[in-house]
């Protein structure tokens, strides 16, 4: 099965579906990747702080697949912002990946106490892309502020803003911020996990009787109708798991639809409590880490 595309702001095509290795043990992150591929994703999304990019580069040589099969993103961690360190941490990331071009890479958070810094990463990733050694570009967890700041100061408008958004935390001002900018936003925990391995004060998702009503009528699984939720109302999601069920559970969301009124019910459920880290908080200080060359 093809899986639909997603056409960024600056042309590129992007699968809807893609699979993220967040917490993916670096040792378990190529067969995890390999069996993803198999079922047939054609998106992978890792990060230089998940530690696991070696791996990712690991699967996607033995998939046998074309380079331009699959599209490939990564971030950039926060230790790594700056102009000049920025253009190496993408050296650093696209070695360990073992690809002369990244498909999309983004900042991975903002630096609210430090933004002269965001934007200088950012001037990179527009260097990077007019380059061609991106094809694209975006920020990840950047509230609406963060956004109008980047946008007075530089001149490529993100392609992606990868957000938190389940059906317990929507965050529905920065989705309707990115849509004003023509950003695509991006899911991660899209199936709530972040309530189920954290303590976020929620009860899991996937125990939600609203959700589990809907999957109930589908005959699908309450994972499978949150992922449709996503994706019918436009955003892009990333789904992670290293157990080869879940993976192809996951794959298999395009075989029916929802409707109006189940898509407004899983969006009733918004508690507006954050599962991950404020964006506000986050600083070089409390959250830098050195990102290893090799």
């Amino acid at each position: 099965m093809t899986v639909p595309t997603i056409t960024l702001n600056n042309g590129v095509e992007m699968p809807a579906l893609g699979f993220g290795v967040f917490q993916t043990p670096p040792d378990e992150t190529t067969a995890a990747v390999e069996t993803a591929l198999e079922v047939g994703y054609r998106h992978v999304d890792t990060a230089a702080a998940y530690g696991n990019e070696r791996g990712v580069g690991e699967a996607l040589r033995r998939s046998g697949l074309a380079r331009d099969e699959v599209f490939v993103e990564t971030k950039v961690w926060i230790s790594d912002y700056g102009y000049d360190e920025t253009l190496h941490a993408f050296e650093k990331s696209a070695g360990k990946l073992g690809l002369e071009q990244l498909d999309l890479l983004i900042l991975h958070q903002a630096l609210p106490g430090e933004f002269d810094l965001t934007v200088d990463a950012y001037r990179a990733l527009e260097t990077l892309v007019t380059d061609g050694r991106v094809r694209a570009i975006g920020v990840s967890n950047f509230m609406p502020d963060h956004l109008a700041q980047l946008l007075e100061r530089t001149d490529i408008v993100p392609a992606i803003n990868q957000i938190e958004v389940h059906p317990y935390f929507r965050q529905s001002a920065v989705l309707e911020a990115d849509e004003a900018h023509g950003i695509v936003s991006q899911a991660w925990a899209p199936i709530g996990g972040i309530t189920f391995y954290r303590d976020s004060g929620h009860r899991s998702t996937l125990e939600d009787p609203v959700i589990g009503d809907i999957a109930a009528a589908h005959g699908r699984t309450p994972a499978q109708v949150m992922l449709r939720w996503h994706l019918q109302q436009g955003r892009q999601v990333i789904p992670k798991s290293v157990t080869p069920s879940r993976i192809a559970e996951n794959f298999d969301v395009f075989g029916f639809e929802l409707s109006g009124d189940q898509l407004a019910a899983i969006d009733a459920l918004d508690t507006g409590r954050r599962g991950g880290p404020e964006p506000e908080d986050i600083t070089r200080e409390a959250w830098g880490r050195e990102i290893p060359e090799a």
